[in-house]
């Protein structure tokens, strides 16, 4: 513990892809320009740091994945203050701030920083700044950036205080530029619309090695040219505003060329901990007609040969690369056409005042530039406020570099909302929007993300066909719009799509010599195991299914387990099952037709099924979606529910369907109970606790 004790404070985070950890190093390079310094450290490395002896106040940033889980580097920490046996006052001498990060979209929102929050609480530990919760949703940036502004006052209070309590008053002019100290009160932080401006002060601009700059002097174009604002253009008042720009964040990667000669290593050394397999894939149907609005796909894994094993409800992953035609454009744009194929050691770059800098884990030491673009980084990835403004060093036209100044300041805050978050721009769309922008190759490493492994849910079942795995997807359409001039496919989804288009438009080539459908390709996949999206152990306990579109992949891998096992165990006594599914339309994207042969041998015992865009000359409109056709059927889902103790299960679209259904099953409850809302909302979350109410939901 370098830091000067006077003004030292200890700042934690646990990341997953990286979100948590580049909020903590932004912390870090603002303490500085207040006077403070940051011991800086991830939570997963406590032979660091001991919370039990911490006198210092405590910065805690912390992401949240999976169904609400601690980021994986957190899990440990978990554990350890979960320990039953610590009394209730084990932290009351900590003092801490908590800043977590979630997304909205997804059921537990910020469930791994309230875990951490509730138990440090129920520990005798206590707040020195209220605890701020981000919405990836909305943009994490509209709580972040007030959270740290406020953050200094609360920091240089506590510390304070700490030292009145240790009758150390004579150096506290060492941790606060205050005259007149205010009394130690928890900061209220503001968190909705209104965002404080965070000046940045010249020490602060020293020590980032950034010469301080009057931005407002710097003209972009000539108003009279364009009145409507862009991704390029800008529009009063942000246009003639002195603007309030990040820190330069210190360049930490070195890159050198090596020549061609080598090997890049195998794809299993980019996952951390997961055993990947590389499978062949022998199946590909297209299961909606070509006229449908989205295109859907099953594809047929053999996984005979390996030691995959899966259950129905689990999901895996799938390794995929960028876009080839994205690579080449990317590798033309900074300059590297000719070095592709070239060998690169990346290492930490000597001298660098960035603390704790290490080579990103994602990144080989040494490989090609193609295989780190293709392999490695996410160059699909909305650019961050901090690539933002390391970006504005590369830029040399004036015009571009001011755009680029606005869109990562506190003015520019709603035009980065509208112009990059919301319109889904990537790095490539902003080198194109942007032509004097060169950044370098390191650059890119140091700000681009890890290209992440894409989940799908299982299915089928192992019991069923042995050896096989089969997922659904939908073909992932990006539309062109005013910043991206040309449409786009999702990176795993238009890659899957093109591997096998041999399978699904035969040749003469892809035929065997039985005349029948075979490919060599292979993909690379991992598990990812569901804890709890699995069938109830009781084959007896009877379940409903929610799963409209693509959402009911999981569920024929339900029915097909329950068939086989209905096949085997004659004796046993099985429970009803109940399968809700809705689409667009009947004949174009009802993606399991025979779904009636599990309702005719009697493995299914309900189908129902709604179309939201078919027509209909009935006199009472028939049901639209999954959730109108649910609120048909309130006393039979009641009865599974509470009388039967029975499970219920939804997949697919979180914002336009599962809320829905959550909504639905509330007023079924209430009807049905004759009880208020908050009553069926409080027997819903009983549900939930019981894990009997499941979901496997995406935005």
């Amino acid at each position: 513990m370098c830091c000067d004790s006077k003004r030292r404070f200890l700042l934690l985070y646990a990341t997953q892809k990286g979100q948590a950890k580049a909020i903590a190093e932004e912390i870090w390079q603002q303490a500085g320009a207040h006077g403070l310094e940051a011991d800086m450290h991830c939570i997963s490395e406590m032979d660091k740091y001991n919370l039990e002896t911490e006198k210092d106040p405590v910065v805690i940033v912390i992401s949240t994945t999976g169904t609400g889980d601690p980021p994986d580097t957190a899990r440990k920490f978990v554990k350890k203050i979960q320990d039953t046996a610590l009394p209730p006052d084990h932290f009351a001498h900590l003092q801490y701030g908590l800043l977590g990060l979630g997304d909205s979209e997804y059921m537990f929102f910020c469930n791994g920083g309230k875990t951490v929050d509730r138990r440090l609480q129920e520990l005798g530990a206590q707040h020195f700044y209220d605890t701020g919760f981000a919405d990836d949703c909305v943009g994490l940036e509209l709580v972040v950036d007030p959270w740290i502004d406020g953050l200094w006052l609360a920091l240089k209070e506590a510390l304070l205080l700490q030292k009145e309590k240790e009758g150390m008053n004579n150096v506290v002019d060492a941790v606060t530029s205050s005259p007149s100290p205010a009394p130690h009160v928890v900061h209220e932080v503001n968190l909705s619309s209104e965002v404080q401006n965070l000046k940045l002060e010249d020490e602060g601009a020293r020590n980032s090695d950034v010469p301080s700059q009057k931005l407002d002097d710097i003209n972009l174009l000539d108003p009279a040219r364009n009145t409507e604002p862009s991704l390029v253009n800008s529009v009063p008042p942000v246009s003639q505003s002195a603007l309030n720009i990040p820190t330069l964040p210190p360049e930490y990667i070195e890159v050198q060329f090596q020549g061609t000669h080598g090997k890049n290593p195998h794809l299993s050394s980019l996952i951390s901990e997961e055993t990947t397999f590389e499978v062949p894939v022998t199946k590909a149907v297209q299961l909606t007609r070509e006229d449908a609005i989205k295109t859907a796909l099953l594809l047929e894994l053999d996984i005979s040969d390996t030691v995959f094993d899966y259950q129905p409800g689990d999901a895996f992953c799938v390794i995929c690369p960028n876009n080839t035609n994205e690579v080449e454009e990317l590798l033309h744009i900074l300059g590297l056409s000719e070095k592709g194929d070239d060998f690169v050691c990346v290492k930490v770059k000597q001298g660098t005042k960035k603390k704790g800098a290490s080579r990103p884990q994602h990144i080989p030491e040494r490989s090609t530039v193609k295989f780190i673009l293709t392999w490695c980084l996410e160059i699909r990835a909305v650019p961050k406020k901090a690539f933002l403004r390391a970006l504005v060093e590369c830029t040399s036209d004036a015009g571009e570099k001011r755009r680029l100044q606005e869109l990562c300041s506190k003015q520019g805050a709603s035009d980065y909302m509208r112009f990059i978050r919301d319109s889904n721009v990537c790095f490539l769309d902003l080198l194109h929007a942007f032509p004097s922008c060169k950044p370098s190759l390191n650059l890119l490493i140091e700000h681009l993300p890890k290209l992440q492994a894409r989940s799908y849910s299982v299915s089928s079942s192992n019991l069923y066909q042995p050896g096989k795995l089969c997922f659904v997807f939908n073909i992932v359409e990006f539309p062109a719009c005013p910043a991206r001039p040309t449409s786009r496919k999702g990176v795993c989804t238009g890659w899957l799509a093109e591997l096998v288009a041999p399978l699904l438009h035969p040749s003469k080539n892809t035929l065997n010599t039985k005349g029948e459908n075979f490919s060599t390709e292979k993909i690379p996949i991992f598990p990812r195991p569901n804890n709890t999206f699995h069938l109830p152990t009781d084959p007896s306990v009877p379940f409903i299914m929610v799963g409209p579109g693509t959402g009911i992949s999981p569920f024929i891998g339900f029915l097909q387990h329950r068939q086989k096992l209905r096949e085997q165990h004659t004796d046993w006594e099985f429970g009803e099952t109940w399968l809700f599914f809705g689409c667009r339309h009947r004949d174009r994207d009802y993606l399991f037709k025979q779904l009636r042969c599990f309702l005719e041998n009697g493995t299914l015992t309900h189908l129902k099924v709604c179309f939201s865009r078919d027509s209909s000359t009935a006199e009472v409109a028939p049901p639209k979606y999954v959730q109108d056709i649910i609120r048909l059927y309130a006393k039979e889902v009641t009865r599974v529910l509470l009388e039967e103790k029975g499970y219920f299960y939804i997949c697919g679209d979180k914002k336009h369907m599962a809320d829905g259904v959550s909504d639905a099953i509330v007023d079924i409850l209430s009807m049905e109970m004759e009880a208020d809302r908050l009553e069926a909302m409080k027997i819903l979350a009983m549900l939930r606790e019981e894990k009997r109410y499941l979901q496997d939901v995406w935005s």
